[in-house]
């Protein structure tokens, strides 16, 4: 299907009010382009590593939206005009130019599928669930994963980090909590390689149907991967599903502004002597992941891996 796309070039401060104007002449899902840097709280909040490089601040801003085939373009915008003609009475709307493109529907679902193929991580193969083995690796340890709308298909470098991590500290008794689990491929891998049972925390409902599926996917029974959706961070509710004193590993494969938080939570879940495998840490942020983690008199830092620009943070609860 195709949409026709108006795009508003306008000044940033009239940016909300003209989107209330959008909004009450019944126009939904507008697109804001501009250049005004996020304030540290947003990016505090958004756990952002690295922010984007943007130009100058020049104060416009660019306000698209879109319009199906059955939509009566003319009187839509007339509306638009009406409305802009009506706020420039109180507010500088700028160049006030409306353009007009069109666009298509696209799968956003699953348009990135062309580009995950199947990889090796030492002697594990992890293959999406629509690709067939490579004769080459068929001697390999199989992971299969479909990671649906959750994030996680393991290609990533702190990924490839964590799992090897977790091949050296993982045999058949072990117990696992996987903290943002995502698609499950950290549980899941940590099964392949003998763990005894995974406990799995995700804040996206939708990692919990991911795991199910990838479960299946892997011939993996649902009562050894335990998942809850929830922050073990703030939550009293998803501390005490988890548990304490309870696992020889914990990962977690988030941002390094969550783990730096999680540093103070996680000793509660570990055992005397259990792992607290950590990555997605950009290097620029390895010294304050590793400060956060001197302060925490419960954990010690036993390794500290490197893939490219990402650190791998391992610590054993004393």
């Amino acid at each position: 299907m195709k949409w026709k796309k108006f795009t508003l070039t306008i000044t940033t401060e009239a940016v909300d009010l003209v989107s209330s104007m959008f909004d009450d002449i019944g126009i939904e899902g507008i697109e804001i382009e501009d250049n005004i840097p996020l304030t540290e709280k947003e990016t505090k909040g958004m756990f952002i590593d690295i922010l984007p490089e943007l130009p100058p601040d020049e104060g416009i801003a660019k306000v698209s939206f879109y319009l199906d085939d059955d939509a009566d373009v003319e009187e839509i915008l007339k509306k638009v005009e009406e409305g802009l003609d009506e706020l420039s009475l109180f507010t500088d709307l700028g160049a006030r130019i409306i353009t007009a493109g069109e666009t298509e529907d696209k799968d956003w679902i699953n348009n990135w599928k062309q580009y995950f193929k199947p990889f090796t991580v030492d002697h594990i193969l992890i293959k999406p669930t629509w690709e067939t083995v490579p004769e080459e690796h068929k001697d390999k340890l199989l992971v299969q994963i479909d990671p649906g709308t959750a994030f996680g298909t393991g290609m990533h470098e702190t990924t490839q980090l964590c799992i090897r991590q977790l091949e050296k500290r993982v045999d058949k008794d072990t117990l696992v909590l996987d903290v943002g689990t995502g698609s499950g491929i950290l549980g899941i891998t940590a099964l392949k390689l003998g763990a005894k049972e995974v406990w799995g925390t995700d804040l996206d409902e939708n990692a919990i149907t991911a795991v199910g599926e990838n479960l299946e996917a892997n011939s993996i029974s649902t009562d050894r991967f335990h998942v809850v959706q929830g922050n073990i961070i703030d939550d009293r509710d998803v501390k005490d599903w988890a548990g304490y004193d309870k696992y020889d590993v914990v990962v977690a494969n988030i941002l390094a502004d969550v783990i730096i938080m999680l540093v103070d939570e996680i000793p509660a879940h570990l055992k005397k002597g259990g792992y607290f495998i950590t990555s997605g840490i950009i290097n620029m942020k390895e010294e304050a992941v590793k400060a956060a983690f001197a302060r925490c008199g419960e954990l010690e830092v036993v390794e500290v891996t490197y893939q490219g620009e990402w650190v791998s943070v391992t610590a054993r609860k004393k």
